[in-house]
Formats: C-alpha cells, sequence, structure tokens
C-alpha cells in the first residue's frame, strides 16, 4: 500500500463546498441588511433635502385659484383655501370688498387667522398681527406683510390669482 499523506478530519471538513456556499450566504445576508440599513437612513435624508425643491417648483407653477360657490361667503367672514401647496386667505369684509393673502406668517411660517372681532389676523405662535385690509404687519414679531393676491368675484365663483 503506497505511502498516502494523513489527513485529518478537520482539513477534509474546511475544504468542503457546503463551507463555501456557507460564507457565501452569510456575506450576502450581511449586505442585504447593511443595503437596507443605508436605504432606511438615506431615504428620509433625501426626502427632506429633496421637500424644498419640490414645494418651490409646485408653488411657482401655480398662478390662480378658482374658488366655486365662494361668492356666497357672508360679509364679515374668511375661507381658508389651498393656493397651490400653500395655505391662503379669502375675507369678505363687511363693507363689501374682497382681499385673499397666504396664511402663513411671516416670522416663523405658522398658519394665521382671521378674527373678525377684533378686526385683525392673528398669529397664535407668537402673537403677530396683521391688517385685515393690507396684510400689513402691525404688531409682534412678523418682519414682513402677508402675500396679497388679486380678487375678481364673477357669476359663482371667486377667482384668485398672484397678478
Amino acid at each position: 500500500m503506497p505511502n498516502a499523506p494523513a489527513t485529518s478530519p478537520l482539513a477534509e471538513q474546511a475544504s468542503t463546498p457546503t463551507d463555501t456556499t456557507r460564507r457565501t450566504f452569510i456575506a450576502l445576508g450581511v449586505g442585504a441588511l447593511g443595503a437596507c440599513y443605508a436605504g432606511l437612513i438615506g431615504y428620509p435624508v433625501y426626502q427632506y433635502l429633496a421637500t424644498p425643491a419640490r414645494k418651490a417648483a409646485a408653488t411657482g407653477t401655480v398662478t390662480q385659484a378658482v374658488l366655486d360657490g365662494a361668492d356666497q361667503l357672508p360679509a364679515g367672514s374668511a375661507l381658508m383655501f389651498k393656493f397651490g401647496t400653500a395655505p391662503a386667505m379669502l375675507i369678505h369684509h363687511t363693507d363689501g370688498s374682497w382681499v385673499a393673502f397666504g396664511a402663513v406668517c411671516t416670522h416663523l411660517a405658522c398658519t394665521v387667522n382671521y378674527e373678525p372681532e377684533q378686526s385683525r389676523i392673528y398669529c397664535a405662535c407668537h402673537g403677530g398681527v396683521y391688517d385685515p385690509k393690507t396684510g400689513a404687519n402691525v404688531a409682534g414679531p412678523p418682519p414682513k406683510p402677508l402675500t396679497r393676491y388679486y380678487v375678481e368675484v364673477q357669476d359663482g365663483r371667486v377667482l384668485v390669482s398672484k397678478a
């Protein structure tokens, strides 16, 4: 009988194809978990960074809003609506005049409310006050007036536009 080199059972076991398959499977599993983790972290970051650009693009494309039935709004009241992606308000004053403003406070972007009893537009976040006829900032921390829109009352509807 020829002298064959003695091999240990451990040496034979280390080179079997099942070990290679098991190592490949574990490496693929760890890689897949890493990719999922990167996706879980990366997607919210992407959404956070992409949202301002998307909102700016959406806001720039909207130039008017048609409010069907808004001509029936009682004098001395307001109607909140969306102008593109931002909140806005339409005010029908007791003297019969109509005005529309962006309903976003110029201080820290809180939504403002019309208070006809006090004849003001009020931001509850930090006490900002705006004039309901002009949108001018009259009290509190807001640095600029509200965005004003043009209003045209037609048969059965109100057309609010940027220019």
